[in-house]
């Protein structure tokens, strides 16, 4: 299925600031929220949609990349959209709270958006983890998978991540009586905030595990397996999905973000698609052409200089660039024609060249 363009589903222009953006998502998220139309599965997909659309253009890298390459360069880049609405909730539970503000504040809080409804003992979601990557020139142009370590909280095998004593369960918090969350007045109003005991999820564990201490997360090592793709760019991002840290109370993992840094090439030089070699020819060769070996990415390649080749002018080889990360394409190699001058003659050489001139 295709998918709709982003600006078109919010119904903004493709200029529009950060704060028209919000704007037009929270209209369509009041609009098709899951707790506002129940069992309807059109307004869920409406609602997904439009989650997703914000969370590209709300996002000044996404945005360029969207902008640019459209959804393929998004795909390139690891981007997968939701996995569902739990995963919006998860990824945009502040978003919420700003928008419709918690349950007993009045307003659509009411009817359970947000923190106060519908994330309330489905946990939080566990933190995204960034990983700076370096590779060499040539894995960039051709592509590698690198074994990583990463340390991170990840969930405690001993409870499996619930936190509790095998065979113990939770039990309703005593402090907020399950509704994850306490009043104070003050003055006129009454303030609603997050259960301190319970941290909003409305029940706490009844005996806590002895490894964890509760806390349903570890810390630990792990190797990953990373494929970074033929045509990755220097600065790239590529996203490893629930690779990151564990959630609490059952909440979803975080992402591993792996940022992508390209080591220097002793002379060859990356320009979009293209790699770029600087050649030199002294003054017979690119007066009179020659046939020369050049280095490219892919070996030695013989190349044909032209008879009265000047400094500025290339030599392009087909194909033997970069592969596009989108359209799978390469780009050219790109020779750059620089004639020397010699700075040092022998009287036979001054001669030679004085009758050239006097010819």
């Amino acid at each position: 299925m295709t998918k709709r363009d982003y600006y078109e589903i919010l119904g903004i222009q493709r200029d529009a600031d950060s704060a028209q953006i919000k704007k037009a998502y929270r209209q369509l998220a009041m609009q098709y929220h899951p707790d506002r139309n129940p069992d309807n599965n059109e307004a869920e997909e409406k609602f997904k949609e439009a989650s997703e659309a914000y969370e590209v253009l709300s996002d000044t890298q996404k945005r360029q990349l969207y902008d640019s390459y459209g959804h393929a360069g998004l795909e390139g880049a690891g981007f997968r959209g939701f996995s569902g609405v739990d995963d919006i909730f998860s990824s945009f539970g502040s978003i919420f709270e700003e928008f419709f503000g918690g349950r007993g504040g009045g307003g659509f809080g009411d009817l359970g958006f947000g923190f106060g409804g519908r994330r309330r003992g489905g946990g939080m979601r566990g933190a995204d983890l960034r990983l700076d990557l370096e590779i060499s020139f040539e894995e960039s142009a051709f592509g590698v998978e690198k074994e990583v370590p990463v340390t991170k909280q990840a969930a405690c095998d001993s409870c499996g991540g619930s936190g509790a004593e095998k065979g113990a369960g939770r039990v309703t918090c005593p402090t907020c009586r399950g509704s994850g969350s306490v009043g104070r007045s003050s003055g006129f109003f009454m303030i609603q905030t997050t259960c301190p005991k319970c941290h909003g999820q409305g029940s706490v564990i009844e005996k806590p595990c002895g490894d964890c201490r509760g806390q349903g997360r570890v810390r630990k090592k792990k190797k990953l397996n990373v494929k970074v793709p033929a045509g990755v760019e220097d600065g790239m991002r590529l996203v490893l999905r629930s690779e990151g840290e564990a959630g609490t109370g059952g909440g979803p993992t975080g992402d591993l973000y792996v940022v992508i840094s390209i080591k220097p090439h002793k002379f060859f030089k990356r320009s979009g698609d293209d790699v770029h070699l600087d050649m030199a020819l002294n003054f017979p060769e690119a007066a009179l052409g020659t046939k020369l070996t050049a280095e490219t990415l892919y070996g030695k390649e013989e190349i044909e200089i032209p008879a009265g080749i000047e400094t500025g002018e290339v030599v392009k080889l087909k194909g033997k660039g970069f592969q596009n990360i989108h359209s799978r394409r390469n780009g050219d190699q790109v020779i750059n024609i620089f004639v020397k001058t010699p700075k040092k003659l022998s009287k036979k050489q001054k001669k030679l060249l004085e009758d050239f001139q006097k010819s």
